[in-house]
Order: structure tokens, then C-alpha cells, then sequence
């Protein structure tokens, strides 16, 4: 019977040290941030269009950490860079990058996203692509609407009326043509 207990504790021990030790395992791997989701935003109303990056946090990450995202510039030119302090509440974490100009449809983008630690020290780096379906020609040439009301753009709507047709964006590389 003293065997039989003996062996009772030990197997329990045995569990609680495996369950233990496989709470520990971190299915998702050492990096902070995984990729979630990737696309363009093309506000019609505002005539903008935007890179649109979205995280999930996997992993702690360090109090005073940071996110650079560098996004390649559909006019060409230097990449545009974003850096936003990592906030360890917060389970996501959205990049939107500066308004862009000339995005043509089904053309890959370059995006590099680097977690760097208080120390500055690079944590991870992620690149990908980001194609759009739609070119930038969808957008309107000026914002429909202006001001925190979203009032009608009287550049658009003159004497307060719609215009037959809209005049389109334009990317500066085709003003030339």
C-alpha cells in the first residue's frame, strides 16, 4: 500500500512539474509581434489613401519599446517611416502609415517593421508585400467634404450643387503626360 502511495505522489508530482513546464512553451515562437493583416485604405470621402499594418502581440516586449515601419513609396523616393511606442496593455497594435500618392493595383509594396527595445536594441523585423486591387485613380481629385462637420468641399460642390462628374486623382508622375 506504501508503494502504491509513494507512486501516487511521485506520478502526481511528475504531472504537475510537466504541466508546469509545458505552460512555460510558447507555441507562437520567440518573436513579439505577429502579422495579422495588411491592405490599403482609400477614403473616398477625403481623396486619401493609406497603408493600413495590424499586430497582435504574442509575447511581452520590454517598457519603453518601440515599432518602426518603413513603407515603400508608391511616388517614389524615400520610404516613409512611422514609430509608435509598444504599449504592454495593448494586445494589437495598427500601423497607418502618412497619406500616399500613385498606388497602382496589383503591384507589391514593400513594408519592413522593426521592434526595437528601450535600448534601441532590434527585438524583431518582419517584411512583406502589400498589393492593392484598386488603383489610386478611384479616389476623387479633392476631398469631398472639409472640417469636423464633414461639410460639402465647396471646391466640389459649387453654389451646392453635384458636379456631373468628378475630377480624379492623379499621380504627379502622370501629370506630366
Amino acid at each position: 500500500m506504501r508503494r502504491m502511495a509513494a507512486f501516487g505522489r511521485l506520478l502526481s508530482l511528475a504531472l504537475s512539474l510537466a504541466m508546469t513546464l509545458a505552460a512555460c512553451q510558447r507555441e507562437t515562437g520567440p518573436d513579439p509581434l505577429q502579422l495579422t493583416g495588411k491592405l490599403f485604405v482609400f477614403n473616398y470621402r477625403l481623396a486619401y489613401a493609406t497603408y493600413m499594418i495590424t499586430l497582435d502581440r504574442t509575447k511581452p516586449v520590454p517598457d519603453g519599446s518601440t515599432v518602426t515601419a518603413e513603407f515603400e513609396n508608391p511616388a517614389g523616393g524615400e520610404p516613409l517611416v512611422l514609430t509608435r511606442k509598444l504599449f504592454p496593455q495593448l494586445e494589437k497594435v495598427v500601423l497607418e502609415s502618412p497619406d500616399i500618392t500613385c498606388v497602382k493595383k496589383a503591384r507589391p509594396y514593400r513594408v519592413t517593421i522593426r521592434v526595437n527595445g528601450p535600448d534601441g536594441a532590434v527585438l524583431q523585423t518582419l517584411e512583406t508585400t502589400v498589393t492593392s486591387d484598386a488603383d489610386q485613380s478611384i479616389l476623387p481629385a479633392e476631398p469631398l467634404v472639409i472640417g469636423p462637420a464633414y461639410e460639402k468641399n465647396p471646391r466640389v460642390f459649387r453654389n451646392g450643387n453635384a458636379p456631373e462628374h468628378f475630377e480624379m486623382a492623379k499621380c504627379p508622375a502622370d501629370l506630366s503626360r
